[in-house]
């Protein structure tokens, strides 16, 4: 958060020499080689500055700094300043990749009124709509489009264990999954647990069967 108290974007570094480090956009982010740069990349295919971050009131952008080996967004060279989403990778030449983790949502928050979908379970998802109840209370603001995907592919196997490789690529996508590490997935989950728990902080929603994966815990209303 920032100064203010308000969500503020986060990269994480998921591969390459910074794997593991973090980094709050407050403004503008400074990715290159030289030391002047806001996250240096000690790698000679790095340019000097190789590409800029910048938070907007309309999301952030990402730019290419005219680098020599390119700057990539979900495996994709970018030749013009795109606005990222949730859960997109960002690869600085071949050197390093980052994570972009956003705050926005999937919806507006003015949204007609929908009668929640009837079950016996206590969370309880509108597929059409991509809306989430918990004990007939909306979850809002709405979850990332990272983060619903992720849910929704544990709601509809409430009867099994979900592996990790499967979550993966439910998320992001058979094509980008070999580039998402281990701790861009646990990011994902530790954010959609503290969503969840704003609404129900008594029980534990997703559990991890260590060895084996995820599955969720969907019991009766109470």
């Amino acid at each position: 958060m920032d100064k203010m108290g308000n969500d503020v974007p986060i990269l994480v570094a998921q591969s390459g020499s910074l794997n593991g480090q973090r980094w709050s956009i407050m403004s503008q982010v400074i990715i290159g080689r030289g030391e002047d740069c806001d996250i240096v990349i000690p790698e000679r295919q790095v340019s000097r500055h190789h590409a800029r971050l910048l938070n907007t009131p309309e999301g952030t952008l990402l730019e290419d700094l005219s680098s020599k080996n390119g700057t990539y967004q979900n495996g994709n060279s970018i030749q013009e300043p795109v606005y990222l989403q949730d859960g997109d990778i960002i690869q600085i030449a071949l050197a390093q990749s980052f994570y972009y983790i956003s705050s926005d949502a999937t919806l507006p928050l003015e949204q007609p009124h929908i009668t929640p979908p009837t079950t016996s379970q206590s969370l309880r998802i509108d597929k059409k709509s991509r809306r989430i109840w918990i004990h007939d209370r909306e979850l809002l603001p709405p979850i990332s489009a990272p983060q619903y995907r992720l849910l929704e592919r544990l709601y509809d196997n409430s009867d099994r264990i979900v592996t990790r490789s499967e979550l993966i690529e439910a998320i992001w996508g058979e094509k980008e999954a070999i580039l998402i590490s281990e701790q861009a997935l646990d990011a994902l989950i530790r954010r959609l647990r503290e969503r969840i728990a704003e609404l129900d902080p008594n029980l534990e929603y997703i559990q991890t069967i260590r060895g084996h994966g995820l599955r969720l815990n969907n019991p009766p209303p109470y």
